[in-house]
């Protein structure tokens, strides 16, 4: 099936979500925690407890961010593409794309 999208030049970052996510070690060096936000939300969501490769792997440029989010936030990025899609949809819809 082609993208009935393709060829309009639509800023697509324009319907992204903004991700952030986060790593930083305790104070002891010994523990690492990775928190993430998601749409600008000043709290963000809880920190979670990663091991001390996977946070220098993300400091490194080594893992991705939408890697990490995938990994340690599942339902807030299910939630991100749900958004997206139904974005997307109301797009096509506006478009009278079928």
């Amino acid at each position: 099936m082609t993208d009935p999208l393709a060829n309009l030049e639509i800023d697509v970052c324009s319907f992204d979500i903004p991700r952030l996510v986060t790593v930083y070690p305790d104070r002891a060096g010994l523990r690492w925690w990775t928190k993430a936000w998601f749409n600008n939300k000043e709290e963000g969501e809880a920190s979670v407890e990663i091991n001390r490769q996977t946070a220098v792997g993300f400091i490194r440029d080594e893992i991705a961010k939408d890697a990490m989010l995938e990994k340690y936030y599942p339902k807030q990025m299910e939630a991100c593409r749900h958004a997206i899609e139904q974005t997307r949809e109301q797009l096509m819809k506006q478009l009278n794309i079928t």
